[in-house]
Order: structure tokens, then sequence, then C-alpha cells
């Protein structure tokens, strides 16, 4: 009673023993809604009563504290608590299957009972024999740790278990109990380290179970039915598994740290304080080996589940494994990767056959050397993995050869450093290539599980290939389709060139000896050789060269035109109402003016008429193109107009109209076409004036 916090003791376990009583009671009176499993319910409500028991037991003990039956009977009291709060998770974890109990709780329910028992023991022996007392008083403090640790093991397993929509009702029972068993571990870790119980602790412990206790009413009142939905996923499982060794390690290490600070002598501290250093150093490195980690999912996939592989995650993992499209990794290497990962293999090469190859190279590496070999598709080995679709375990080779009939090896494959399997990666009934893993970093039972999941795996990585190879031919074909449709356009162009040389000599014949065809000549030969430079720079650079978009006055394109015609003893009616510029490239402009105007001028016989007028129509250049020739139809001028290779001339292309629809539309123009058959065309060319980027920007033009 000389306790300075003597008081807040006493009001913590009094308020301690009241709150869990009436817990009590309400669990008594409301059982309907708390019994979930016929085991965990009585179990439940021996935590509740044996938590108060143990309130009031140390509250008593205050009083008496050179009564020793109260100190026993208050530690039994908090050992029975503890006992049925993991009896209570391991009910929950697993749920009735109507197997044995201990069957159904499997190694954990044994650790438990080993655990729970020895704790007793070591109680018992200590309060009844006092040649005991000394032994076993470290042993006390490690049993009240390791309870702690093994609740929260259990508990954290339930929580990730209860499935996601029912988490909301169990998170109040999860926080309540972890903080109780959390303010144990600290309070009994610090007596395992320094061999004797932290005062202050232990005076405001009832006051923090006490204030833990609405909680835990709050949960159990009101949980609902999410016990029915507690399920075991593989991660919760490693995890937990993951959390229960660092525990043990840890407890081991309090344990080791303890007798070498007692019989340290003066050098006890420091060597404790060294040891537990390099303990967690190590548990650190342990924590990040990936070959631990690789044993420890073995042994949970072995000893925990009946299948191996959670195949759900398993698919999604190796599907966002092959579409990442965030990864620096390319598609070859991210196939290597979603296989090993599968059986925690740290490498592997993967050999495809190309479109168009008779052979298989090694297209991609993943930790492992690359070779320059290469593999025959009809070879006797392809053959076996495209006609068969086994997996071929190197291993199982080497020591049973004869379950793989005929089947010879390749000299590169001997040579491959720790080469463990062969997985064809196959589609339909042809072999797109194959994957060679190398050994695991666990020892893994290469069964049928793992089989068939690999060959799946196979061909879903092999549906992803082919469509890459398909995905990149088809890249190739439109990069000639854009080189044929270029060439189609130098073909057009030299066609027009050729003509109009053919014209001119036509007529040399008959006005070479007149001074103005002469002039014309000249500047024909001139304006042909622009065209050709412009050919073969657009052949060697394998574009059109089109430069910057700048303005463009029509009326001087127009005249030009008109003076060609003349040239050619045709007469084009020239209309220029208003000075008009437009968006776009001079040159080709005015090769696609020519193109309609020379088409008009084929299309129409003497006495017909051509002209060609310039103006504005909606904000926009317009540039219209007229004759009264034989005209089109309207279902030529809807459908094959403006396709590649349609025309109605003899010796046309139907290229140039094309060409023309492609540009103005680049440039953000349209371009309507009225015709009728025996009457004649009118081509109306509407661009965006100079400074008017797309149409849009018309209505700031025209306001």
């Amino acid at each position: 009673m000389e306790h300075p916090n003597f008081l807040l003791t006493v009001w913590g376990y009094a308020l301690a023993g009241l709150a869990f009583v009436l817990f009590a009671v309400v669990l008594v009176r409301r059982r309907a809604l708390w019994v979930a499993d016929e085991g965990s319910s009585p179990l439940m409500l021996g935590a509740v009563v044996s938590s108060a028991a143990w309130a009031w037991l140390g509250l008593a003990g205050l009083f008496n504290p050179s009564t020793s039956v109260l100190q026993l009977a208050a530690s039994l009291a908090d050992w029975l608590r503890y006992a049925c709060w993991i009896g209570v998770l391991l009910l929950l974890w697993r749920p009735r299957t109507g197997q044995p109990l201990l069957r159904r709780l499997g190694s954990t329910g044994w650790v438990a009972v080993g655990l729970v028992g020895g704790s007793l023991v070591a109680q018992l022996l200590n309060f009844f024999d006092p040649r005991w007392a000394e032994a076993t008083g470290p042993w006390v403090l490690l049993g009240a740790m390791a309870m702690p640790v093994l609740a929260l093991f259990l508990l954290e397993q339930v929580y990730r278990n209860v499935a996601e929509d029912a988490r909301w009702s169990i998170k109040p029972l999860c926080l309540g109990l972890a903080g109780s068993f959390l303010f144990d571990l600290y309070l009994f870790s610090q007596a395992v380290l320094f061999s004797r119980l932290d005062l202050d602790a232990m005076s405001v412990r009832g006051l923090a179970h006490a204030l833990l206790v609405p909680l835990l009413w709050w949960s159990v009142t009101g949980r609902g039915d999410w016990i029915t939905k507690v399920r075991v996923s593989r991660t919760a499982a490693f995890h937990s598994a993951t959390l229960l060794l660092a525990g043990i390690y840890l407890i081991f290490i309090s344990a080791v740290g303890y007798y070498v600070r007692y019989f340290g002598g003066d050098w006890g501290r420091a060597l404790q304080v060294g040891l537990v250093f390099l303990a967690s150093v190590g548990l650190m490195i342990l924590a990040m080996s990936g070959v631990m980690r690789s044993r420890l999912r073995v042994m949970v996939g072995k000893h925990f589940f009946r299948y191996r592989y959670d195949y759900r995650e398993e698919w999604l993992r190796f599907t966002q494994t092959l579409s990442d499209r965030q990864s620096t990794q390319g598609m070859g290497q991210r196939v290597i990767r979603g296989l090993a990962d599968m059986l925690e293999s740290p490498a592997g090469c993967l050999w495809v056959r190309e479109p168009g190859e008779s052979d298989l190279r090694c297209a991609a590496t993943w930790n492992m050397p690359s070779t320059e070999d290469k593999e025959a598709a009809d070879s006797a080995f392809c053959r076996f993995l495209s006609d068969s679709g086994w997996v071929i375990n190197l291993e199982e080779y080497r020591s049973f050869p004869q379950r793989y009939g005929d089947l010879v090896l390749p000299a590169w494959l001997h040579e491959v450093r720790q080469a463990w399997l062969v997985v064809p990666l196959t589609v339909g009934d042809g072999l797109t290539g194959f994957v060679v893993l190398a050994s695991a970093r666990a020892e893994v039972d290469v069964n049928w599980e793992v089989n068939d999941l690999l060959k799946t795996a196979g061909r879903q990585a092999a549906s992803f290939l082919a469509q890459m190879q398909a995905t990149e031919a088809l890249l190739e074909v439109r990069k000639f389709d854009a080189f044929n449709k270029m060439s189609a356009f130098v073909v057009h162009d030299l066609k027009n060139i050729v003509t109009q040389l053919s014209l001119m000599m036509k007529n040399a014949k008959r006005l070479h000896g007149n001074p103005e065809f002469q002039q014309d000549m000249l500047m024909t030969v001139e304006n042909s050789l622009d065209r050709m430079r412009q050919l073969m720079l657009q052949l060697r650079e394998g574009a059109t060269p089109t430069g910057t978009v700048h303005g463009v006055d029509l009326a001087a394109i127009a005249q030009r035109i008109a003076r060609v015609a003349e040239g050619r003893d045709r007469h084009l009616q020239l209309q220029l109402t208003e000075h008009v510029v437009a968006r776009g490239h001079e040159e080709r402009l005015e090769r696609i003016i020519g193109h309609m105007v020379q088409n008009a001028f084929d299309a129409t016989d003497a006495p017909g008429r051509v002209w060609l007028t310039l103006g504005r129509s909606a904000g926009m250049a317009l540039v219209e193109v007229g004759d009264t020739g034989r005209g089109m139809s309207k279902d030529f001028v809807r459908d094959r107009l403006f396709k590649p290779f349609q025309t109605t001339k003899q010796a046309g292309m139907g290229i140039g109209a094309y060409e023309s629809f492609q540009y103005v539309q680049e440039l953000g123009g349209k371009i309507v076409v009225d015709s009728e058959l025996g009457k004649g065309t009118v081509i109306k060319i509407l661009l965006p004036p100079f400074g008017v980027h797309k149409t849009s920007d018309l209505h700031a033009v025209e306001n």
C-alpha cells in the first residue's frame, strides 16, 4: 500500500472487474446474438468470467499482499482467460467441419495446447515447490510473454480470413483484444529482459483492460454473421506464419538474453544488449531472404492447404505480369518472370520462333546468360513439346529417362546452368516457343498440380506472344501500306509530268518557231524539274515533304494554272471576286487545283466550258472548279470518287481525287461535289483562311 500508484491500481482493477461482470451478464442474457459456434460460445463466456475473476482477485491481493493463495488464484485466473481467448480464436479461425477438434485445429492447435499447458505447469511448480522457484521463475515470465504472441497471431489470422464486407463488425473486437494482448506483451517482455515487472505499467493494467471492454461489447453484441464468412487465404497464412515464427524467435532470444545477463557477471548487461542487436539484424536478414520466404511459402502451401495454389490469385498475378505496360521489362522477360514466380524460380530464358523463320532462338533472358544457339522447329525436341505438351522436368529426366520415351535433349540445354524445367508455349496445335526455368530457391515437388498450372499458363503466355507478333506484323504491313500509298502518289505525279511534257513535244513540231511557245516551253520544263526534285525528296525521306503551313495566295495559283492551260490551247474562265489567302502549302495546293482543272478539261468536249472561281463561303476560302462536260453519277460520287484506284478515265490511276481529299481534310477543310451525268460537274474546295487552324475557329474569323 506504500506504492505511490496504489489508488490508481485499486480503481483500475475495480473498474475492470465491474466491466467484465456486466459484459458477462449481457452475454448470458443476449446469447442469441453472439452464438455462432457451439464450441466458441462457452469459451468466450469463460474468457469474460475469468477476466472478471482475475480483476477481483487482483484487487483482493492488493489489500492482502502476504496471502500467497490470492496471488496464485489471480495468476491462474489470468492464465485461464488467455487460454479461453486462445481457444475462441482457434475455433473462429478453423470453423466446424465435422472433423475431430484437434485434427481440425491442426499443428497450430497442438502448439497452443503445449504453450498453455507448459505455462500452467511452470506456475504450479513455482508455487508449490520452493526448490523449483528459481528455475521456473524465468519460464513463468516467458510463458506469460508467449501467450500474448500466440493470441496476436491467431487474432491476425481471424481478421485476415473474414470476408471484406463483414470486417466492419469484427474490427472493434480485434482492436479491443489486440490492445489487451499488446499491453501484456509489452509488460512481460520488459519483465523477461530486465528480470522484474514494471510497477508503473502494472498499476494501469486493470484500467487498460477495462477501457477495452466497450470495444468487445460492441463487436460481440452486434457482430452479425461475420464468423460464417471466415475463410483461409494463402496470403493470410503466410503472413501469420511469418509473425508466429518471428515471435518464437524473439522469445528464444529473450530467454538466451536473460541467461547471458544472469551468468555474464559485470559484462552481462553489455552482452545482453549486443545479443539483442545481433538477433534483430539476423531477423531482418532472414525476413529479406528470398530463399527463406520461398521455403516458408512451400511449407504453408504443403501443410495448411489441400492444394498448393490459390488459382484465382495466381491467374490474376500472372495476367497482371504479362499485361503490365508500366514495366521496364519486355514481353519476353515478363513471360519468364510470370512463370518463374509460380515456382519461386530465380531465372529463366525464353525461346521463340519468329514469323517466317524455321528455327527457335533465345529471344529473352531473366537473370540467366543468353546464348546464340538455335533449335530447329522440326527437331525431335520441339516435336516432343508440340505433340505431348508436357513440362519436361530435367531432374526427373536424368533419374527416369524412360518416362520420356525416346526424347533426346539438345546439347545446348545441358550447358544451361541450373536448368530445371522446360515449359512449352503452344497455341492450338503449334509450338510458339518454350521457357527454360532455373532450379527453385526452395525444394518444390513438381506434381500433377504444378504441371497442369504450368501448361495452362504456358498457353496463356503463348497467346500473348502470338498477339505481340501479330501486332508487330500489322505495324510492318501498315508501314508498307504507307510506302505503297506514297509510291502511288509519286507515280501519279510522274504521270502528270509525262503527260505535260508529251503535250509540249507534240506542240513543238508545230510551234517551235513561235517565241511565245518557246517561253512557255522553258517555263514548263522548269516547272517539271521543280516537281521532279520534290518527288526525289519525297522518295528519299519516305514521306510527303509538307514543311510549315503558311498563307497561300490562291489568285496567283489560279493565274498560273490559267497560263498553263492557255499553253495547251485550252481556255480557263477565271472569276476572281476578291483576294483570298488560305492555309496550306503552295506547291501542293497548286497541284491539287491544277489536277481538278485538268480533270474538268478531260471531261469536257468543245464547245463546253471550264471555269475556276475564287471567293469566300461561310468564313472559308472557296475554290470552285466547274465544267459542262460528261458529269458523274451520284453513286460514283458517293461511293468511289474519293477512294484510291477508282477512276472514270481509261488511262487514269484514281489517285488524284483521293490525294486531294486527304490533304484538304488535313488542313481542316472539305470538298463538296455536285455532278450530274450529261450536264457537268462543280467541285467546291473549302479551305480555312490563313490564321485559322481548324474549322471550329471560323466563328472567331467571321466575328
